[in-house]
């Protein structure tokens, strides 16, 4: 206990405990004011009027603006005023404001629908068109959280095949291969691996456990509506990992009205790759309604664009089925469930290997990847519509995972199933400025991997509790704090607290800082699995794997405290809206199951013995250049250093710089054009085999390189129909060698894991997509 709960620990705890002593105070002080007038609470919804869909961020005042709101990531807001006031002003920037007339003790939510600008100011002879189109990524600036809302038509500037290839134009990620055989990629946020980043489906946990890496590749793009990103740690209501930050997915939904009854893609690339996906939505009335959701993947061709003898991409097939059901009642309760299904069978390596070739000396290697999966979830809320601001929910979800791996002669074996629970209450305290959240959750997790013949199990019970305030101060402050304390079988009872805090100078300016502590279990060999293909020994704390007889789980859990500061700024220049934003983050871990590579022929995994740490800067603008030309401009630099046993070190394989520059125009007859460029910074690549001069070459840096992808899509009556035509990698820029002594793949110097640059040539797509209402 006293291990996981240092003295700088207690410092910030106390720290936390003295700001939310200042709030209450705040508070109650608020709350005295308050009481001294009768009031009223109204609450609704706030949508655009012409596509229906929810706004963030939309600011609701009275009239004689002495009282505030703001409307949620769901649109919702409530609102307490006087009796007599009897008018509310809706302001939202590149909108036209609303005033709506408020009747009297009527209990019933409103629907507010805000109208776009697109009208002539100005005088008789300086006439100025001002209009505001709706942005593909949008940044509010309300609330404590800085959050990056991704919509659908981001989306579809890329293939956005799945997960993984989402975010080629969202600077705020960096995606990469894990290896040059599996065709796998992971992302990156503020310079740490995927694994740190908290993946949820719609607040629920989703991508987790022995499928932290591979799992992105499980959910297709045509299946995604929406993304919101936000970096650091998160709200405490959602657990106590993602130490890097949250990409929560929202799924198309069959009962809004924006969903297409049927929605049918097709895809194919000159890579040998073709997919198909179907999403069919159905309200059988305004209570219950459902989705069915197919995808289908094949990679039919053998590419070896390199001439290195080993397949770029391996071979197979991706099935992935899901059907959600829906049901709202008139009382305020919301029931929704599903389930997703996976089968993945892939085979890759050497060209000429076929699936079950003896792996020896002589033989083709070969690469076999075969995973079942199977997801289930519920969601049980109530909302009591006589008190909007009283809520409560239960979310529940299991997972049940086998995967079977074959590096050449490696093998690895893995299966995992998983409990979640996660019970919610939030009500207010006095008035809606006070909101409170708190609850209970409990998640299970038991894994079975076999490593060769070593295996590896654990089972992991975390049952947890938490409480989480927020406080709103009008339009210009906001602070919401959280505390939760878990109890791990493993490792004991720990505490996680967070704070986020928001103010605004200016209407348009938002300054957010936030500081909270991450704890999680890694599994090692899973998200590690890039290595596999290699001749690289696996050691834990100096020892061969292989030697090791079962037992306890070997490390302590990864702890972490992330700060960040932040600046949103909002700007319009000559009439066209425009973001500015500045971010910073420090990470720095109190423990860290440290991946050491330094040495060409082994992985050594052991328990951080001195520093690691992590600094993150960020900038970027977002501007619409002239009209319906759109520009975003990015530079992100990384600081990553960790000691090794051979000494402090900068991160490998991990770009210190990168710049980002994405380039979007739309004409008026539907035709879309797409350009994305980015400069990728050298990148430490440790020891390694040289094998021309066949002596070990010492670290050094990888040469900079530019990748660039583009797009054309065109619509066709009414956006009903629409088909694409695209580019990635345009300037054919390949790593070479790609893989190390790729012509002795059972030696000693083999390794195809140091992978810094792209693994995959020029590749051409088409496809379409059909979307009938």
């Amino acid at each position: 206990m006293q291990s996981l709960m240092p003295k700088p620990f207690i410092f910030r705890l106390v720290f936390i405990g003295s700001l939310l002593g200042t709030f209450h105070f705040a508070s109650a002080q608020d709350s005295k004011l308050e009481q001294t007038a009768t009031l009223k609470t109204v609450t609704g919804v706030v949508s655009d009027a012409q596509n229906k869909e929810i706004m963030i961020g939309v600011t609701i005042s009275s009239l004689d603006g002495k009282h505030h709101s703001v409307s949620d990531e769901n649109g919702n807001f409530s609102i307490s005023l006087p009796e007599e006031q009897q008018q509310l002003v809706f302001r939202y920037m590149g909108y036209l404001n609303d005033t709506l007339s408020i009747v009297n003790n009527s209990m019933t939510p409103i629907q507010v629908l805000l109208k776009e600008e697109s009208h002539t100011t100005g005088k008789e002879l300086n006439i100025v068109d001002v209009v505001s189109r709706r942005k593909t990524t949008e940044i509010g600036l309300t609330g404590a959280f800085k959050v990056e809302k991704i919509g659908s038509n981001e989306l579809m500037k890329a293939a956005c095949c799945n997960l993984s290839e989402s975010f080629e134009t969202t600077p705020s990620v960096d995606v990469g291969f894990t290896d040059a055989v599996s065709g796998y990629k992971q992302i990156q946020m503020l310079g740490l691996a995927g694994a740190y980043t908290t993946f949820t489906r719609e607040n629920i946990p989703d991508i987790r456990g022995l499928a932290a890496i591979t799992g992105l590749s499980f959910t297709p793009g045509t299946f995604v509506e929406s993304m919101q990103l936000s970096k650091g740690t998160g709200s405490v209501v959602n657990g106590f990992e993602g130490t890097a930050g949250q990409i929560n997915v929202e799924w198309v939904k069959p009962f809004e009205d924006k969903s297409p009854k049927w929605l049918i893609n097709g895809y194919q690339s000159t890579q040998g790759r073709s997919e198909g996906n179907l999403v069919y939505n159905h309200s059988f009335n305004k209570h219950l309604s459902t989705s069915v959701l197919l995808h289908g993947r094949s990679d039919w061709m053998k590419v070896d664009m390199n001439g290195d003898n080993f397949l770029d991409n391996p071979m197979g097939t991706n099935f992935v089925g899901s059907n959600r059901w829906f049901y709202f009642g008139d009382n305020g309760l919301e029931i929704q469930g599903g389930f997703k299904a996976v089968v993945l069978n892939m085979m890759g390596g050497q060209k000429n290997y076929t699936e079950g070739t003896p792996q020896v000396v002589g033989n083709a290697w070969g690469y076999e990847n075969q995973v079942n999966r199977l997801e289930t979830w519920a969601k049980i809320g109530k909302v009591f519509p006589n008190k909007p601001y009283k809520s409560m929910g239960l979310q529940l979800s299991g997972v049940f995972h086998d995967q079977s791996n074959r590096y050449g002669a490696r093998t690895y074996d893995g299966s995992q199933q998983s409990f979640y629970a996660n019970y919610i209450y939030q009500t207010i305290i006095n008035n809606t400025n006070n909101i409170i959240k708190f609850g209970a959750s409990a998640q299970y997790d038991k894994y079975k991997e076999q490593f060769n013949n070593t295996p590896l199990n654990r089972t992991e019970v975390v049952p947890g509790a938490f409480v989480e305030y927020a406080y709103k101060y009008l339009t210009k402050f906001n602070a919401v704090m959280g505390l939760r304390a878990d109890y791990h079988n493993l490792f004991g009872a720990f505490l996680t607290p967070r704070l986020h805090l928001r103010y605004a100078p200016a209407e348009n300016t938002a300054i957010r800082a936030s500081i909270g502590r991450a704890q999680r279990t890694a599994n090692f060999l899973a998200e590690n699995m890039g290595f596999m293909a290699s001749s690289r020994a696996f050691q834990l704390n100096g020892t061969d794997i292989n030697t090791m007889q079962s037992g306890a789980y070997p490390f302590k859990p990864e702890v972490a405290w992330n700060m960040g500061l932040n600046l949103t700024q909002k700007f319009r220049l000559n009439y066209r809206d425009g973001t500015f934003g500045i971010d910073y983050y420090f990470t720095n871990f109190t423990n860290q199951i440290v991946v050491d590579m330094e040495q060409y022929n082994a992985v050594n995994f052991y328990n951080l013995d001195g520093k690691s740490y992590s600094h993150s800067i960020q900038a970027q603008v977002d501007y619409e250049l002239i009209r319906n030309l759109d520009i975003r401009l990015a530079y992100r630099f990384y600081d990553i250093k960790t000691d090794y046993v051979s000494g402090s070190k900068e991160k490998p394989l991990v770009a210190a710089q990168r710049a980002f520059a994405n380039i979007g125009y739309e004409t008026k007859n539907n035709w879309k054009f797409d350009y994305t460029v980015q400069w990728i910074g050298a990148k430490r690549v440790p020891q390694r085999y040289n094998e021309h001069a066949q002596h070990i070459h010492g670290s050094d840096y990888s040469p900079t390189y530019w990748m660039m992808n583009a797009q054309i899509n065109k619509s066709f009556k009414d956006s009903k129909y629409e088909v694409y035509l695209g580019m990635e990698n345009i300037g054919n820029i390949m790593q070479h060698p790609l893989i190390v002594d790729a012509q002795n793949p059972f030696g000693n110097n083999f390794d195809a894991s140091l992978v810094w640059g792209s693994g995959m040539g020029r590749n051409i797509y088409a496809g379409f997509r059909l979307n009938l209402k």
